[in-house]
């Protein structure tokens, strides 16, 4: 891990979504501008259920662990309003699927985090923001999308 440089205009860290989809084998990634929050969750689960009910997929069982951004109450009410919208409306269901706390293994997605970390990492050098964004999205297969933003009230 390399520090980062006080004067250096690029973000300290990376805020990325990603939905690991295991019976096709692939990942659904974006980037959010700034820290994961529940704004851009929403914008991140908008996207996902709007691209998969244009596939056809009617429930998506969202495994999830407690982390602020996925169990505020903002992110609880925008689930909830998605799923009456889709009883009515139809589209893709999403299905919370809450981990105990302080158990990441359980989590699917995690062992693909890790390996997709190791892989695009370099032990020389710190990657700037638009090359790691990069390298992670071909490491996935994923295209590189637009960031989601933030809409802060």
């Amino acid at each position: 891990m390399h520090g980062a440089d006080r004067d250096d205009p690029d973000a300290k860290a990376l805020a990325c979504y990603g939905l690991w989809l295991p019976e096709p084998g692939r990942m659904l990634l974006r980037f959010a501008i700034g820290r994961p929050v529940s704004d851009a969750t929403c914008a991140f689960l908008a996207w996902v259920a709007g691209r998969l009910a244009a596939e056809g997929v009617r429930v998506l069982a969202l495994v999830w662990d407690n982390a602020p951004w996925h169990v505020s109450r903002a992110v609880r009410a925008w689930i909830r309003d998605h799923n009456r919208r889709v009883k009515r409306d139809g589209g893709c269901r999403l299905l919370v699927c809450r981990l105990p706390s302080k158990s990441p293994w359980l989590n699917p997605i995690e062992p693909r985090w890790a390996h997709g970390k190791r892989a695009v990492a370099e032990p020389d050098r710190k990657l700037a923001g638009d090359e790691l964004k990069q390298r992670l999205s071909d490491h996935y297969r994923c295209p590189l999308l637009p960031p989601l933003a933030q809409h802060l009230a």
